[in-house]
Parts: structure tokens; sequence; C-alpha cells
């Protein structure tokens, strides 16, 4: 049966390249902009790139928070990329402290301040995986995949690393609770090793 995705779209970042690459792989993928859009599909995907507040605003502001709690209670595969990733998180300390959506418990701290550490971390770096995972399979480990982002997250619970990366130390670039995924770089831009994972994901029952 063929998957049916839903694209969260709540005005933050520019959201077409993730769907071109689903439209790629001619994996079916729509666009949804309120809580009643996202019955009858198979699997949703949480995106975003800006600041951690912005995107809760805007959540919260459609009333998306609400809805992606209520998708994951049911057990449907989410997948958050980028700060789409970072909301998932309890918090973050960017510009403050802000509330995420408390899915998987930990918080977005920024990459240090020092000489020789360029923040943001952006470009092409490798992931570790810790463990098999669908959203993994037939991916090499150590696969580069492009990142662009200033915070980075600190899992309460070390099981939830999926992936680890290098950047002044490790740190989780993929996540996974249940039935909820989160990647921190952005697959869309990850050529082959990103558009597995995107095909893996839309697999995933």
């Amino acid at each position: 049966m063929k998957p049916r995705i839903a694209i969260i779209h709540y005005n933050v970042g520019n959201l077409q390249n993730l769907k071109n690459a689903l439209d790629y792989q001619n994996l079916p993928a729509e666009f949804v902009t309120r809580p009643e859009e996202l019955s009858g599909f198979s699997h949703v995907i949480l995106p975003g790139v800006g600041a951690f507040q912005t995107a809760m605003d805007h959540l919260r502001g459609q009333e998306m928070d609400q809805a992606v709690q209520e998708i994951v209670a049911l057990g449907t595969p989410l997948l958050g990329v980028c700060v789409g990733m970072q909301v998932l998180f309890s918090a973050s300390q960017e510009n403050g402290r802000h509330q995420g959506l408390g899915i998987v418990p930990g918080q977005m701290v920024r990459f240090p301040d020092k000489p020789g550490l360029k923040v943001p971390h952006m470009g092409w770096n490798t992931v570790a995986f810790t463990r098999q995972d669908p959203l993994l399979e037939g991916i090499p480990d150590h696969s580069h995949f492009y990142f662009v982002h200033s915070y980075r997250g600190v899992l309460e619970t070390p099981d939830d690393g999926l992936g680890l990366t290098d950047y002044d130390g490790l740190f989780p670039s993929i996540v996974r609770r249940g039935n909820v995924w989160g990647v921190q770089f952005h697959p869309e831009k990850s050529q082959n090793p990103g558009l597995a994972l995107l095909a893996n994901f839309s697999r995933i029952a």
C-alpha cells in the first residue's frame, strides 16, 4: 500500500525542496496547514528552519502543536527535520528558555563560542549510527549529510540517540522515541543518503 505523507506547513522555511525530494521518488506528499487536514495520512513530516521560538509560536497559532501530540499518540510515524526535530525536544535555550513539544526529553543548547569553532555548524558531516533501525536501512554507517544549525540536542535518555555527529564533541543528529524520529540535518539536501532516508521513512508501518 502506497504511503500518504503529510508535510506540516506552518510558515517556517522553504518546504518545497523537501516535497521535491519526495516527489522525485514518487512518494505522494501534501502540505497541510490545519489539524483537521491530517486525517487519513499514513506518515507526517514536521520540517522547519529558523528560530525555535518562532517555530513553536507558529505551531501553537495553527493548533498544530496539539495535533502533533495526537498523531504521535495514535502511533502515526512522525519525522522532524532540522528545527522540526528541535521542537520535538522539551525546551531550547535559544534566545532565552522556551518550551518545545516535549516528545523527546532533553533540550537544545548552543554550540560554544570558542576559537576555531564556526557557528553555525554548516556543511557536510558524518553520522555514526548507534544501532539498526528501519529509518537507516541500506544507508552506510558514517554517511555524509548536510547540516545548518547553531544549536545541538542534549538528551535526557541517551538511548534516544540513533545517530551521532562530531562537532566540538558528539551530539545526537538522529533521534528516535517510539514512532517519532528526528534528524538535525537536511535530508532533502543530502543527496543519495538523504533520499534513502526519506524513502525508508515512507516504508515504516
